[in-house]
């Protein structure tokens, strides 16, 4: 494998699997409603409600996936058919893993961890990834591949949050215990947040890189 091929593989590879603690747990969860078995109280209202759930899971799985090879430069410039077949995969399932998410925060008992902030906050980032997923698409549409490119990363960093957030709080909680129900939405947060904060990075460092070359082809023009 030469050092081009690896790199184009660096990117999805890790965001796979920052992804892989949720969507395993959802794999469980979708089987447990498939036979009945060992429904919690907790995954009670999921038996009751299956569609929503189901709906989420499938949507956040393929998105957190198959959106994984979008951002890598590598794999659209050697594909680029197969990148937009994937994006009107990948859009649609994102949006309706954003509005399942919405809908269960709102309708669905919440968890005993779960308070008021947390469900602030979840409403707060489920409309921003939506907005976030509308808005990528209106930019393509417009022939803005930048703007696309900001607003589906934003989105993706959105929807990819529950794995940073598996993977923050796992070692509290093997260190001192369950979270609480203020520290489980301050730690989701900030996973969120650092997400976030990681995307716009790379949504600057590419606005940086690209005025160069605009001012070279303006130069190239006079």
């Amino acid at each position: 494998m030469t050092s081009s091929t690896r790199r184009m593989w660096l990117l999805p590879t890790g965001l796979i699997l920052l992804s892989t603690i949720p969507l395993v747990a959802g794999g469980i969860l979708i089987d447990q409603l498939n036979t009945g078995s060992r429904i919690i109280a907790d995954n009670a209202k999921y038996l009751a409600d299956p569609v929503p759930v189901v709906t989420h899971i499938v949507g956040v799985t393929v998105f957190c996936l198959l959106g994984a090879f979008q951002f890598s430069v590598g794999f659209r410039s050697r594909w680029p058919r197969w990148h937009r077949i994937a994006g009107w995969i990948v859009a649609p399932c994102g949006l309706a893993a954003a509005l399942s998410g919405l809908y269960m925060t709102v309708f669905y008992p919440r968890q005993v961890n779960v308070g008021d902030l947390l469900t602030a906050f979840r409403l707060v980032f489920g409309t921003a990834m939506a907005v976030s997923l509308v808005l990528g698409f209106v930019a393509v549409l417009r022939r803005d591949i930048a703007g696309h490119r900001a607003w589906m990363m934003r989105a993706y960093a959105i929807g990819i949050g529950a794995g940073t957030q598996a993977v923050t709080q796992l070692p509290v909680v093997l260190a001192v215990g369950p979270l609480n129900v203020l520290t489980n939405a301050l730690m989701s947060l900030g996973a969120w947040l650092l997400n976030l904060a990681v995307a716009e990075w790379f949504i600057r460092g590419r606005s940086l890189r690209a005025k160069p070359s605009r001012r070279r082809a303006v130069a190239t023009a006079a």
